[in-house]
C-alpha cells in the first residue's frame, strides 16, 4: 500500500549491511524500547559481524543522523531520520490478519446509527485495535448534497432554516433577514431553492448562489432574488469542522510521553484542536497513509509523537482524515495497514445506500 512521509531521506550512501543493521536496530528498539547495543545485533546471524563490526557501523549511522546514543548509554536508538529512511525504504508491511479485518469490519457497520455516531466508533477502533490515540475528523459539510429546505418564521426578521441532505442529516440555522418575510413568501423561496439546487453538493450550492446574485437582473422575481439572499446566509461557509479523539490516555502509558511537561503539551494541543486539526487538513490532499514522525509535523507538542493518518472517501470524493497518534517508538508495520483499512470501511459506512 502506498505511504508518503515528510523530509525524506534517501538511503543511497548506505550499502545493503549498513540498511540492514539499521533495520534490526529500529525494529529492536521499537519492541523492547530499550537502546539497542553491538553486543545485541551480533546475535543476529544475517549481519555476521562481529560487535566490533558492528560499532563501526553504527558510527557511521550516528554521523550520519540516523542514531544516536541517550545519555550515557552504550546503546542506540533512532533519530526522526532514522525513523524516516526505516518508514520509507526499510519497513515490510503486510495485511492485516482475517480476524484484525473482521474486528474492523464488524465495528464500523452502520445500521441505523447517523453519521456522528460511525466517526466515533471509527476512532474508538483505532483507538481500541491500536491501544493508542485514535482521530477522526468529521466530514466536511462541503461535500453532502442538498435534499431539501424549509424556511420558518420566527420573532421578528429572523427565520429558522432547516435543511436536509443526502445522509439524511437535518441542519438546523437561525440566520437574520434583511426584512421581515411572511410564511407564504418563505414557502415560496424554499420551494424554489429546492427546485433549483437539489442534488448538488453545499458546495456547489455556494457557488452557483454567488453566481446568481451576481446576476441577478436576471432573477425578474423578486421573490426569487430573495430566496437566494436567504440561501447564501443559509449555507455560508462554516468554521472547520471538528475531530472525534479517542483513547488519548492511553499515551500515558508509554514511556516515551511519560514526561509530565510533555504530556501537558500534548493534553493541551488536544484542548485547542487548531494544530491538530492544521495536521490533518494537510493529509487531505495526500494519497494513500500520511506519516509524521516528531518534530516533522512541525509542532512542538508532537515532538516525541507520530501520526499516521489516511484520507477517506465518501461517494470517490475526499470528506475527512482519520488517524492514530502515538509515540515515535510505534509498531509502523501493525499501524499503517490499521489506518488504511480503516479509512477504506468509514467510507464504505458513510456511502449514501
Amino acid at each position: 500500500m502506498p505511504f508518503a512521509g515528510v523530509g525524506v531521506i534517501k538511503g543511497q550512501d548506505l550499502n545493503e549491511r549498513s540498511l540492514y543493521l539499521l533495520k534490526s536496530l529500529v525494529e529492536r528498539y521499537i519492541q523492547d524500547g530499550q537502546p539497542v547495543g553491538s553486543r545485541a545485533l551480533s546475535k543476529d546471524p544475517q549481519l555476521n559481524l562481529s560487535p566490533a563490526s558492528i560499532r563501526n557501523v553504527m558510527a557511521d549511522l550516528e554521523d550520519m543522523g540516523l542514531i544516536h546514543s541517550p545519555h550515557t548509554s552504550a546503546g542506540r536508538v533512532p533519530t526522526v531520520s532514522g525513523y524516516r529512511l526505516f518508514v520509507d525504504t526499510l519497513l515490510t508491511v503486510g495485511p492485516l490478519a482475517s480476524c484484525e479485518l473482521d474486528q474492523l469490519q464488524s465495528g464500523l457497520t452502520l445500521e441505523a446509527e447517523n453519521m456522528s455516531d460511525v466517526v466515533g466508533k471509527a476512532s474508538r477502533l483505532l483507538s481500541d485495535v491500536t491501544r493508542m490515540a485514535g482521530v477522526v475528523t468529521l466530514p466536511r459539510r462541503e461535500s453532502v448534497v442538498f435534499r431539501h429546505i424549509e424556511f420558518l418564521p420566527m420573532s421578528s426578521n429572523r427565520v429558522l432554516v432547516i435543511f436536509v441532505t443526502d445522509r439524511d442529516e437535518v441542519h438546523n440555522k437561525i440566520i437574520r433577514t434583511g426584512r421581515v418575510f411572511s410564511p407564504a413568501e418563505l414557502q415560496q423561496a424554499a420551494n424554489y431553492l429546492s427546485s433549483v439546487y437539489t442534488g448538488r453538493s453545499l458546495a456547489k450550492v455556494r457557488e452557483q448562489l454567488l453566481k446568481d446574485m451576481e446576476q441577478d437582473r436576471r432573477l425578474v422575481d423578486q421573490g426569487m432574488i430573495d430566496a437566494v439572499s436567504m440561501a447564501q446566509l443559509a449555507f455560508a461557509r462554516q468554521p472547520e469542522d471538528d475531530y472525534v479523539l479517542s483513547g488519548e490516555t492511553n499515551l500515558m502509558g508509554f514511556s516515551d510521553l511519560a514526561d509530565m511537561d510533555c504530556l501537558k503539551q500534548l493534553f493541551e494541543a488536544f484542548n485547542q484542536k487548531r494544530s491538530v486539526i492544521h495536521l490533518l487538513d494537510q493529509c487531505l490532499a495526500a494519497e494513500g497513509v500520511q506519516i509524521f514522525i516528531g518534530e516533522e509535523s512541525g509542532y512542538r507538542a508532537f515532538d516525541q509523537c507520530s501520526l499516521v493518518t489516511s484520507a477517506y472517501s465518501v461517494n470517490d470524493q475526499v470528506v475527512g482524515v482519520l488517524g492514530v497518534i502515538g509515540p515515535t517508538r510505534m509498531a509502523y508495520q501493525k499501524v499503517i495497514p490499521f489506518v488504511d483499512v480503516t479509512a477504506k470501511l468509514l467510507g464504505a459506512a458513510l456511502n449514501p445506500k
